[in-house]
């Protein structure tokens, strides 16, 4: 209580700060299909699972025996007016869709967050990092034929198998986040998703980069994003024109050869002379310096992240869709833990203390 009490941060303070965002999450993605909606609503679903993983409980089963627990209901309850609370079947089956409602949340905050002046995104970095899954692992040949041998029973059938510069071969799964990545500022997630570990950096960012601040002028990606698709639609907008901002990516090799001899090769289509101008603007003195942020926010990023939710070695759950969950309710508590660190006048996105004293 010692620490808690000098620092002013206690549970109830970042439940209240999430409940605004939650709810708005839900209103942005309302469910829809036939059925009566249900008695206990999205927000508050997502209010109780950000509490459990607050508190690093790993399982949903110990995660809904802490919610049990009469003590933590009254605490809950004290905060979140009229509160109810799900059988043990239901919290299981509407964890697994979760992940819908805080993938909205995350938006909502980075948004919330540009507004307050906690994250500035003139420039910032994507990236994904792979997360190894629970259980043996189950290679490709065996996968192909469906088939489990003795031995690894446990084995997470979702899981898929992943490779990047950083993490190498893994597999399990994938979180994928967008930063600020603004020189002299903090370093703070706007736009995220999770997936399995062989999901494409090119499919999977599409839909982020429409949702970018408008105030970004800079995207900074490694080479699993090197698309056309990709570049054209930070560059160019409606009527082919420009839009002022840069999609810095170094060339994934194709490959293909220039013609023998040829300095500056000459372009095949307008897709290609686009393709040239990115390639000699990342080569150039203020490219390059712009570049090398990204190294300085997002890839530190992934560390601290994963080292605040002990996921430097494995995922919490078996599942893609738990999984989803899990790993989007953290991302957007790491965003309340930088907001409310903010709050106390510490201009660093340094939050583990926060979480520890809890």
């Amino acid at each position: 209580m010692g620490k808690r009490a000098a620092t002013g941060t206690d549970l109830s303070a970042l439940v209240r700060m999430a409940l605004p965002l939650l709810r708005e999450a839900e209103r942005r993605c309302p469910r829809t299909g036939p059925g009566a909606k249900p008695e206990i609503p999205d927000w508050l679903m997502g209010v109780l699972i950000m509490v459990a993983v607050l508190k690093r409980k790993k399982s949903k089963s110990s995660q809904f025996r802490f919610l049990a627990d009469p003590d933590h209901r009254r605490q809950i309850a004290a905060v979140v007016k009229d509160a109810s609370f799900p059988s043990r079947s239901t919290f299981f089956r509407r964890y697994r869709r979760a992940h819908r409602l805080f993938q909205s949340a995350i938006r909502v905050q980075g948004e919330r967050a540009v507004t307050e002046g906690v994250a500035d995104p003139k420039i910032v970095a994507i990236d994904k990092s792979l997360i190894a899954a629970r259980g043996p692992l189950w290679h490709k040949r065996d996968r192909q034929a469906h088939r489990i041998p003795k031995g690894l029973r446990g084995v997470d059938r979702d899981s898929r198998w992943g490779c990047s510069q950083h993490d190498g071969w893994v597999q399990g799964y994938s979180v994928e986040v967008v930063v600020s990545a603004t020189p002299k500022r903090v370093v703070f997630p706007l736009l995220a998703s999770a997936d399995t570990a062989s999901a494409k950096e090119t499919s999977t960012v599409i839909d982020k980069l429409s949702a970018l601040p408008a105030a970004t002028r800079s995207v900074l990606v490694d080479s699993g994003y090197d698309s056309n698709e990709a570049g054209e639609r930070i560059e160019y907008g409606s009527h082919n024109r420009r839009t002022g901002r840069r999609f810095l990516c170094p060339e994934n090799p194709r490959n293909s050869r220039p013609a023998s001899g040829a300095v500056h090769p000459t372009p095949r289509d307008e897709h290609h002379r686009r393709r040239l101008e990115r390639r000699r603007f990342l080569n150039s003195r203020a490219g390059r310096r712009l570049y090398a942020q990204r190294g300085q926010t997002v890839e530190p990023f992934h560390d601290w992240f994963k080292n605040l939710f002990e996921l430097d070695h494995r995922v919490w759950h078996r599942g893609l869709d738990n999984n989803r969950t899990q790993l989007l309710a953290a991302v957007f508590i790491y965003q309340l833990l930088v907001r409310h660190n903010h709050r106390r006048g510490h201009q660093n996105g340094r939050v583990k203390w926060i979480m520890d004293a809890l």
